[in-house]
Formats: C-alpha cells, structure tokens, sequence
C-alpha cells in the first residue's frame, strides 16, 4: 500500500513539473512564432498556455498583441481586458488597450487608458506620446504638445515625438518653432519631416 502511495506522489510530482515546463516552453513558442512574424502561430501557443494555466495575465497580454497585429483590435482589447482583470497593475495592458482604443475611433477612452498606464509607469515616453496623439485628434494641440513635451523630456530621441510637436506649433500659428521640431525630427531619422520642411520652412 505504502508503495502505491509513494508512486502516486511521484507521478504526481512528475505531472506538476511537466505542467510548469510545458506552460514556460508555449510561452516561449509563442515568443519565438511572433518574433519570426507568425503571429497565428503565436496565438496558437498562448492560447494552449492559457488552457494550462488561464490566471496568468502574460498569455492573454502577448496573446492580444498577436491579435492586433492582425488587425483583430476587438480580440486584442478582450485580452488585454482579462490581463487587467488578473493583474491591475499591468501598465503595459492599459496602453495597449489605449491604442486599440484610439485606432477604432475612441479617442476618450484611449485617452483614459493612457492616463492609467502613466499612473502605473509615469517613466513611459510612449504613453505620453501616444496620448498626446488623442489629444491632438480631438483638438486640444496645447494639451498634445504637453504631452510631446513629456515625451521629449523622457526620451531626447523620440523623433516621431519631434514631428508632431512642430505639426502643433504650425496649426497654432508657431512657425519658427514648428521648423525646428521638423528639423530636429529630420535630424534625428524621421525622414517623412522633409516634405512638411520644404513646404514650411522655406
């Protein structure tokens, strides 16, 4: 009897360590499938995870990443959701969830999203530049270019962050200011700026 017993807890011990490396290599998988670009084959291996263990929130948050890079922002914000829902302090699901948000047309609500994900992370240059986006789409420049500000500030090299403050200083009026944003983006790589140089900076 005492041999059956000690058997069990070995198969037992066995089957948890399987358990623990099976969920660590889909993770893995699922890493690798997205970095080659495969990201069905990715959703695959995070969702096989999550039957393994559907408490953890990193699955159903690389798993909505896979979803919005198809195109699936609906899927990719119900992820994110159930990844804020098991971890509310998952900074990076709020901004995620924050640009599927703006990219279906929900500035308010991405603008609510960012704003957590700066609570959480007040350090991410993104977050703020992203959010200054939304603010610029429903028309407060001088908010967005706070925002860029921000953005700027945490990141001298945010050249994207350059090209939109000057494209806020040209709508206010600003000109000497919105060419040296231009130019500094220009400068910095963001090569999409030299058209707007050669219309504005003349």
């Amino acid at each position: 009897m005492k041999n059956k017993i000690w058997l069990i807890l070995v198969l037992l011990l066995l089957t948890l360590n399987i358990y623990s490396q099976t969920f660590d290599e889909l993770m893995t998988i699922g890493e690798e499938k997205y970095n080659k670009k495969d990201y069905k084959g990715a959703i695959i291996s995070y969702s096989k995870a999550i039957e393994l263990d559907p408490k953890l929130s990193s699955a159903y948050l690389n798993r909505g990443v896979c979803k919005y890079d198809l195109g699936d922002k609906n899927g990719a914000i119900n992820d994110y959701n159930k990844a804020i829902e098991l971890n509310p302090k998952l900074a990076l699901a709020y901004m995620n969830r924050g640009n599927c948000k703006s990219d279906l047309g929900d500035k308010k609500g991405a603008i609510n999203d960012f704003n957590k994900a700066i609570e959480l992370n007040p350090k991410n240059s993104e977050a703020y530049y992203n959010r200054g986006n939304c603010k610029y789409g429903l028309g407060d420049k001088n908010g967005a270019i706070n925002d860029y500000n921000k953005a700027i500030e945490l990141d001298p090299k945010f050249s994207s962050a350059y090209y939109n403050r000057g494209v806020c200083k040209d709508d206010l009026g600003d000109k000497k200011g919105a060419c040296i944003d231009l130019n500094k983006a220009l400068d910095l790589g963001f090569y999409q700026a030299e058209s707007a140089i050669k219309e504005l900076c003349k």
